[in-house]
């Protein structure tokens, strides 16, 4: 007898509001062959998921604000995932997970006016929240504030476009989904997935709050999942606080670092599990999930025939193909069950802002030796002080490592989540000015009022972090700054006392907030808004914020929620980088150490007290059903963007040569093992010409009989990595490079490795083209 329930992945669970009857029943029919058990909560659940990956050639990845750090290929494939929850005769809210560094003004007006267009008022950005990983490893140019486009070379069109394009299609399927359903929640502990990178500010906050936690960080994962009445387990989110800067100022492939790696192991564990295949025919010896569609029957153990097989395939020439053949071609397609979406897995960021994933701890690469405590420098200087990773210094498998962490707290609260949600949906959304907001504070038991700043970086932003240092004799700790810079900083602006006095005791470095040539610098006018989901609530903040900054604004929220009887026990998660971004929040007691993230917080040492007022303002609305004011609505900055990026001009080869031909094959009659690395180039033309999204520009395929090529990995695939160079700078001649890393427990068989390109013509056309590998042996 087989026994499915949908409403939990347990042998057997009863819906709390059943009736005696319907228990009876069910009872009687134990002697059924299969009995579906379905659940129903009143709510409609609908999940999507979409290509967001960028150009993947000479643009600046965003994060770690390093001109030289510029995109050459693809680790792993950047996604939209999204999530709706519909009350079946109410509201509704989208929550949309972004692989990228963090949410953008611009990015989430245009994709509103999309959906207005499409849907009327149905998604507006009330009820719409679209949440940045804050990966390190994704191409930028795509914000509108000029401070953050610099390095970028101003604003990257193809850049901003693709994510756009993603968030929209990521939404209308999640849209196009929807069906009844139940949410379940859980929460568990993860303690070998992050560290506090500024400990001396943590140390600042009051002992007495301090000795209410056992951790300087958050450790507490929290998880939704997500389960179709009829289909089943449809999705999960999770939102854990650890940055992901696995991936080092120094790698220069797209990956979504461990969050998008975690996001990968799980929704391949998800569809083996689905299949029912998790066995150990898909389960490599590493733990981690290894796909269907590399499970081809029939394959031949005979080595020497298998060495036959594969010489009778050489490399053939690169051939011109159609735009959509590498998305025919590539490994996650449309779903094996056409009557069921592909599974949704969002790795969401909440407080991290002092957290890093380099767990080994911050150490002088030069000496070996602790860096300085308070200053995180080696001999007086910070380039030196790196935060490393557990499997230092390869920074891939740290990323493994790190993802693997998150993907299997997930795993266990997705298969443990009994907690059902319930109640009502609804959200609050607010439009703030950050630069002059009056707050009231409490001093010493007595109320005062005080005020928020411009926008203003102090002197240790400069010095970086611990994850990726910074330059010149800048370091963390600086409440006084150097006489040389300032001279330099008043070359570019000079401060005013009421600024200097106002962001006390930051020296201010870049007073961005008034700074307005070409254009706006930094925000001044931000969204908060709060999601509700019965009994769990999202605060979506439009920044980074610190362990206990934010732990002082969910409990606030809290404070407030648990007032009202349909809050009696609620979950609260904060969703960083939402929206919008304004770098960071820290508490005011962290603040006076400054630190990088108290330099980086923008709006003076009363930000984190601002965004608890309002936030309680959000909280109260939500619980008394009253509506809030819309707020002063920020700037539309797209027509006034400045790109000084080059386009591609042509791409070319040696004559006699295709778009596609092997630069360098594998070796005639190779055979491979698990853990060995194959290496095939081609000659190819830039990424930029097409992105090939929802493609791959990479593809190892396994043979199946004696001529049809199955595909078995391709560029979203941690083992699979794609890097692309010019022969040397401004060259139209190009190659590309795959570097497949055999993973435990891969399927023995005859194996070849193809690249999809896109060239230019030099009248502009864009010509699609393939080409592959030598055939080789891979054996166990």
């Amino acid at each position: 007898m087989e026994f499915n329930t949908f409403c939990h992945l347990n042998i057997w669970r009863v819906c709390t509001k059943m009736r005696i009857w319907t228990v009876l029943l069910l009872l009687l029919l134990l002697k059924s062959d299969v009995i579906v058990v379905y659940c129903g909560s009143g709510y409609l659940v609908g999940l999507g998921s979409y290509d967001i990956t960028g150009p993947a050639a000479d643009v600046n990845l965003m994060g770690y604000a390093k001109i030289e750090q510029v995109a050459s290929g693809i680790h792993l494939r950047l996604r939209a995932r999204a999530f709706i929850v519909a009350a079946s005769k109410g509201n509704r809210v989208v929550f949309v997970n972004l692989d990228a560094c963090m949410g953008s003004q611009i990015v989430t007006t245009k994709v509103i006016e999309r959906l207005k267009a499409r849907y009327g008022e149905m998604y507006t950005e009330k009820n719409v929240a679209i949440s940045g990983t804050h990966t390190h490893a994704g191409p930028g140019g795509y914000l509108q504030y000029f401070l953050y486009i610099i390095t970028s070379y101003g604003f990257v069109r193809q850049s901003f476009d693709v994510i756009v394009d993603g968030i929209e299609k990521s939404i209308i399927q999640a849209h196009e989904n929807l069906r009844p359903g139940s949410v379940f929640v859980d929460e568990g502990e993860l303690l070998d997935a992050g560290v506090n990178r500024s400990p001396s500010a943590y140390l600042n906050n009051p002992a007495s709050e301090r000795s209410k936690y056992k951790y300087d960080v958050d450790k507490e994962m929290t998880l939704l999942k997500f389960v179709d009445d009829e289909r089943g387990p449809v999705g999960s989110f999770s939102w854990f606080a650890t940055h992901p800067t696995s991936m080092g100022r120094r790698n220069s492939l797209i990956s979504g670092d461990n969050k998008g790696a975690a996001a990968r192991f799980m929704e391949d564990w998800f569809e083996e599990k689905d299949s029912g295949r998790m066995d150990s025919d898909v389960v490599g010896n590493d733990g981690l999930p290894q796909r269907i569609s590399n499970i081809i029957p029939g394959l031949r153990d005979n080595h020497h025939e298998l060495l036959e097989l594969a010489f009778s395939f050489q490399s053939p020439p690169g051939r011109p193909v159609t735009k959509s053949s590498s998305v025919t071609r590539r490994v996650r397609g449309a779903p094996r069950n056409v009557d069921k979406p592909r599974f949704v897995a969002g790795f969401c960021q909440s407080n991290s802002g002092d957290v890093s994933p380099n767990v080994l701890g911050a150490f002088c690469v030069d000496t070996g030796l602790p860096c300085d405590f308070n200053h995180s420098t080696c001999g007086g200087r910070n380039e030196f002080c790196y935060g490393l990773g557990p499997s230092y210094p390869d920074e891939f498998e740290s990323t493994r490592i790190i993802g693997e962490r998150q993907f299997r707290k997930a795993a266990d609260l997705f298969n443990a989540a009994a907690e059902e949600i319930e109640g009502e949906v609804d959200f609050r959304h607010a439009y703030i000015d950050f630069s002059k907001l009056e707050v009231t504070i409490s001093d010493q038991g007595v109320d005062k009022v005080v005020k928020t700043c411009p926008a203003a970086m102090g002197f240790a932003f400069a010095a970086g972090t611990t994850d990726g240092p910074g330059s010149f004799d800048f370091k963390q700790g600086d409440d006084k700054g150097s006489h040389f810079w300032k001279l330099v900083r008043n070359l570019v602006k000079t401060i005013s006392k009421k600024q200097i006095d106002c962001q006390h005791p930051k020296p201010i470095l870049l007073d961005t907030g008034e700074m307005n040539i070409p254009y706006d610098w930094a925000p001044s006018i931000l969204p908060i808004q709060i999601l509700r989901v019965g009994q769990f609530v999202i605060l979506c903040v439009p920044g980074e914020i610190s362990t206990m900054a934010g732990r002082r604004l969910r409990d606030a929220v809290k404070t407030v929620l648990s007032s009202h009887k349909d809050f009696e026990k609620v979950h609260v998660v904060i969703a960083a980088l939402s929206n919008a971004y304004s770098q960071y929040a820290t508490t005011y007691e962290e603040y006076q150490v400054q630190r990088y993230e108290g330099a980086s917080t923008l709006y003076g040492p009363h930000t984190l007290n601002a965004y608890i007022q309002e936030f309680k303002k959000l909280a109260k609305a939500l619980i008394s059903g009253e509506p809030v004011e819309t707020g002063p609505l920020p700037p539309d900055l797209l027509d006034k963007q400045v790109s000084l990026l080059p386009p591609v001009v042509v791409d070319g080869t040696p004559f006699g040569v295709n778009f596609g031909d092997v630069y360098s094959d594998v070796p005639q009659n190779s055979t491979f093992t698990s853990g060995d690395i194959v290496t095939v180039s081609f000659w190819s033309a830039c990424p930029r010409n097409d992105l090939l999204t929802e493609g791959t520009f990479a593809l190892v395929e396994i043979l199946q009989g004696k001529d049809t090529w199955v595909p078995a990995y391709d560029d979203d695939d941690f083992c699979l990595r794609f890097k692309w160079s010019r022969r040397f700078k401004l060259s139209p001649m190009s190659k590309a490079t795959m570097e497949w890393r055999i993973p435990q427990g891969v399927t023995p068989g005859v194996y070849r490795i193809s690249h999809f390109g896109a060239a230019k013509g030099l009248f502009g056309s864009i010509n699609h083209f393939t080409g592959s590998s030598s055939a080789f042996v891979v054996l166990i």
